[in-house]
């Protein structure tokens, strides 16, 4: 990606259920459920790579203890599919971060609450998950921490910063997986790392990033809702040596006086890079919404100048985004709808990782169309009486397609330097 995500919203105080693994098995027997038998294997498989101490979600699922609680709020939000949160129409692809539940697991979950939410017994238990502690992609190997702290004022609007982090690699290195760290969640938005080349001039502060989309490749991001970019073997993100990395930081002031300081972790490609991970965007930016629109259109379109396969697709857009659609045109002129998403949600900024990467012969054209509502219907709306433009606020909007690909004919096991091509 080389443009910004945009502001995004806090994130909400709800249940955060995630896929952590493999799937568990799971199917309501004649008998009894139970949290130790039946429920604490899906939590632990589904849902505690958020829900543990220390992590984004508002409470702990790795005990009968933490979870009692909250059955009845569980029970409520996977039977309408609220949770675990996914918003793609199952009609149009296949995706590997897939969140639904199998319905074996809802029924499981609900026969155990509607049982009386009992914890059965403690030696039925599985081996609790282990984890890196303040990491999702494990150990790193590297931990780069902005220079200082960050001081965020009690009230008003911050203006985006854009902190410089040296990396002090004295060799090119390639990078499979990628994970920010807010240091003080409470304040800080999101968070997108991008790549400033040895030869880069940059100052960074309130004012460095302009035009840093359009001249740095990001690295990774961290949003509500978005998970760390992990490439699977054979593709990495290349950061030669002494690159900075930098950090364009959203913070929100919360009422008080805060201190931040965000750290980025990095685990190096231990297999052999045969692909460089690539990244584009069918964006547009100069619509008008009028007032009281429940239903405005925009589209966006990007061209492919080679042969690729896509590998992800991330729509973004703000608090009156109401739907997005991918189709891909190809270039006899067939076309086929690669991700719909019906009901965009500004509170889960969601990569849509393809099962199988998709073909784009050169010339294929990605086509994006997505909806607004600008209405009083739109709860969320700031203020259905403006007429809403292009803009990196939240209460401005945004229409950007976002796609990850790699290029056919790139083979960098004999020359990593062809990844700067």
């Amino acid at each position: 990606m080389k443009l910004m995500l945009g502001l995004l919203l806090n994130l909400a105080l709800a249940l955060l259920l995630v896929p952590f693994g493999n799937n568990p098995t799971a199917s309501v027997s004649s008998g009894p459920v139970t949290f130790s038998k039946d429920i604490a294997p899906i939590f632990y498989q589904r849902c505690a790579s958020c829900h543990r101490p220390g992590e984004i979600a508002p409470m702990s699922l790795l005990s009968y203890k933490d979870a009692r609680p909250w059955a009845k709020a569980i029970r409520e939000k996977v039977i309408d599919r609220t949770m675990p949160p996914w918003h793609a129409d199952p009609s149009y692809g296949h995706f590997k971060n897939d969140r639904r539940l199998p319905q074996p697991e809802i029924d499981a979950i609900v026969a155990w609450v509607d049982q009386g939410a009992k914890e059965g017994n403690p030696k039925d238990l599985p081996p609790a998950p282990q984890f890196t502690e303040g990491w999702q992609i494990g150990k790193p190997d590297v931990v780069l921490t902005m220079p200082r702290e960050f001081d965020v004022p009690a009230t008003g609007v911050v203006d985006y910063q854009y902190i410089v982090v040296p990396t002090n690699f004295t060799e090119d290195r390639w990078v499979q997986a990628a994970e920010i760290r807010p240091g003080n969640r409470a304040v800080v938005h999101h968070v997108i790392a991008f790549l400033a080349s040895p030869q880069a001039q940059f100052g960074g502060g309130r004012a460095g990033g302009a035009g840093l989309e359009a001249r740095m490749e990001s690295l990774a991001g961290t949003a509500p809702g978005e998970q760390p970019m992990i490439m699977p073997d054979g593709i990495g993100r290349l950061v030669k040596a002494g690159s900075r990395i930098v950090l364009q930081m959203h913070y929100t002031p919360n009422g008080t006086p805060q201190k931040d300081r965000t750290s980025i972790g990095i685990i190096f490609s231990k297999k052999p890079v045969q692909q460089a991970a690539a990244g584009g965007a069918a964006l547009n930016a100069f619509f008008v919404i009028p007032p009281g629109a429940d239903s405005h259109e925009v589209r966006s379109s990007f061209t492919f100048r080679e042969d690729v396969h896509i590998r992800t697709l991330m729509p973004h857009m703000h608090l009156r985004g109401k739907d997005f659609l991918y189709r891909l045109v190809y270039p006899d002129g067939t076309s086929k709808i690669i991700l719909s998403v019906p009901r965009y949600d500004f509170n889960w900024q969601t990569r849509y990782e393809l099962a199988e990467p998709v073909a784009a012969p050169k010339g294929s054209r990605l086509e994006c169309v997505a909806h607004f509502d600008n209405s009083a219907k739109n709860k969320a709306n700031p203020d259905p009486t403006k007429q809403v433009r292009w803009g990196p606020q939240t209460w401005e909007e945004m229409m950007i397609g976002f796609v990850g690909f790699t290029r056919d004919r790139q083979n960098l096991l004999a020359s990593p330097q062809a990844a700067s091509n």
